[in-house]
């Protein structure tokens, strides 16, 4: 594998950035990794790196960048990271604080220079671009899709945060734009997200041209997917990857 950190010229500073490919057989289709809440870590650079070795280049960008050096991890006495509803509200309050600075404008507006960084990479292959993203990440993946939907034709959420809301700017409301296929893996408990949203999401891309699939994974909690996390399931997130790893064959099939 080759490796780098890159700094990216972004819409308001240098925007520091991992990316991962394979050393050979390039070039190859472009996945971008949105970081949840707790910001850009090793765990997510492993994630990046599993899914280079089937034949991405995967990209994950620090979108807490215009906050400086932002590295929030609170482990239990196993190592794993501690979920949130953990927390006590001084740590909770602590860990949200760089949360609360970014707005999905100001990440769409990195993605747009991501993706054109990206494009002039010699390993990414020209064309149609991937997307996913944990919580935070899974509402920006659906916003990526529904923004740059010309290039990013395989999208998906896990346990993704606020996919739906009362808002004018709700997600959802974009998904109509969203080409080629968009996944969702939701947590059966999960504070964040409604059990209705599941069935908003999907009325909302039937007028899209996009194919729109979903599970909800019985007893799973908020963050299940995330290898590190105290309320890990292996075996909900592993049934992610399949179906993922599926959709970017069909979209974005790997040299």
């Amino acid at each position: 594998m080759k490796e780098q950190f890159a700094d990216i010229a972004a819409a308001a500073g240098t925007m520091r950035t991992f990316v991962v490919h394979p050393q050979q057989h390039g070039p190859f289709p472009a996945v971008i990794l949105y970081m949840d809440f707790w910001g850009a870590r090793e765990e997510l650079y492993d994630i990046a790196r599993w899914v280079a070795t089937v034949g991405y280049c995967c990209a994950v960008p620090d979108l807490y960048y215009r906050q400086g050096i932002v590295l929030n991890e609170i482990h239990d006495a196993e190592g794993r990271m501690v979920s949130l509803d953990r927390l006590d509200a001084a740590a909770s309050a602590k860990v949200l604080a760089p949360l609360h600075k970014l707005s999905d404008a100001e990440a769409m507006d990195d993605t747009g220079a991501l993706l054109q960084f990206l494009a002039g990479l010699t390993a990414v292959r020209n064309g149609a671009a991937g997307c996913f993203g944990f919580c935070l990440g899974g509402r920006l993946a659906l916003r990526a899709a529904a923004r740059f939907a010309d290039r990013i034709k395989a999208a998906a959420s896990l346990h993704g945060s606020r996919l739906v809301t009362d808002g004018d700017d709700s997600p959802h409301l974009s998904a109509g734009n969203i080409q080629g296929e968009f996944y969702c893996g939701f947590a059966e408990h999960d504070p964040y997200t409604p059990p209705q949203t599941p069935a908003q999401i999907a009325a909302a891309m039937q007028s899209s041209r996009a194919a729109y699939r979903y599970e909800v994974h019985a007893g799973t909690a908020h963050g299940y997917a995330l290898p590190n996390r105290d309320i890990y399931d292996k075996a909900a997130a592993l049934r992610d990857w399949e179906l993922i790893l599926a959709m970017f064959r069909r979209q974005i099939p790997p040299c």
